[in-house]
């Protein structure tokens, strides 16, 4: 599954999130950094030498996200990266999410 291939689409209000191994299935194109959460939430940390290079980041993250009109909640704090993605209107994780998870790794040098 080639996500970074993808672009995010419009999901309206009903549409179905993804379950069983659908879900496997888009979890495992992402990198392993990314886990679902008790709250059904796509998250992920990043660590960084300073405030500076966290900040960068945080702020390119925006320019994916708005390329994609698809907002994650990101934290920011002192070298690390807090981002949790999900899809309101499907009450849960659909594609999109991993989609804009892949976009996001792509901006990191691992």
């Amino acid at each position: 599954m080639d996500l970074l291939a993808q672009r995010c689409a419009h999901l309206p209000e009903g549409t179905p999130a993804l379950s069983g191994t659908q879900l496997a299935q888009h979890l495992d194109a992402v990198h392993s950094r990314w886990t679902i959460d008790a709250s059904n939430q796509l998250v992920a940390e990043f660590s960084f030498a300073n405030f500076a290079e966290a900040l960068e980041f945080t702020n390119q993250i925006g320019t994916v996200a708005e390329a994609h009109d698809h907002h994650p909640e990101i934290t920011l704090t002192w070298g690390r990266v807090t981002v949790r993605i999900w899809t309101h209107t499907v009450g849960g994780l659909s594609p999109n999410d991993f989609i804009l998870a892949a976009h996001v790794d792509a901006l990191i040098h691992d």
